[in-house]
């Protein structure tokens, strides 16, 4: 089956700081993994839209989990897209990739000593699982060849140039460091080489 736009509506959205802004929310068909994923635009029409792709954190996009920081780069990035136009993909790949009973799990075994990414390899699971080909796919669908792309994570825009996207500038976002969320942030710098600042201890 060919990637094709199924719905595509205008919901209005109101975050819990009181930022509010209007998306256009586009659903699709035949996505590479069937998942359910969906595209945010925002703001004006542009030929080089701002793109973040967002992986579903239920912990930290609905209930403000302390714990990681993807809740604020969400808020950050549905503002920053608004600003310039472009695209929130909203990806259905909770715990990058390995589902939320067993991102929970990992947060178990955190709890116990291991680093975010040595949890997933306890629980027999790579450091991370997913995949952007549907991402690519979407992009590709809504017309958008040549994007800049709004991540700290480096294994972002090269699997989008795998799939023949052409991004033009990778934008980090803010740091959004805190007591309870540190040593995470601090592993994905070590591990996977995130471009995140964090600020020096002591």
């Amino acid at each position: 089956m060919s990637v094709a736009i199924r719905t595509s509506v205008t919901v209005p959205l109101r975050f819990p700081d009181g930022y509010e802004a209007v998306a256009q929310v586009t659903t699709f068909t035949g996505l590479a993994d069937g998942k359910e994923h969906l595209a945010l635009q925002f703001g004006p029409a542009t030929e080089t839209p701002l793109v973040r792709l967002h992986s579903e954190c239920l912990t930290g996009d609905v209930f403000g989990s302390q714990r990681c920081d993807c809740g604020p780069q969400l808020r950050e990035a549905a503002e920053r897209i608004s600003q310039t136009g472009g695209y929130l993909l909203y990806l259905r790949q909770e715990g990058r990739g390995i589902g939320l009973y067993a991102k929970l799990d990992a947060y178990a075994l955190q709890d116990a000593g291991l680093d975010t990414y040595e949890a997933n390899r306890a629980l027999g699971h790579l450091d991370d699982e997913r995949d952007y080909t549907a991402a690519a796919q979407m992009l590709s669908v809504l017309g958008a060849t040549t994007v800049d792309l709004l991540t700290n994570n480096p294994d972002k825009p090269h699997q989008l140039r795998t799939h023949g996207m052409a991004i033009r500038e990778v934008l980090p976002t803010r740091v959004y460091a805190s007591a309870a969320n540190v040593r995470y942030l601090q592993a994905k710098v070590e591990h996977t080489r995130h471009t995140i600042d964090l600020p020096l201890a002591g």
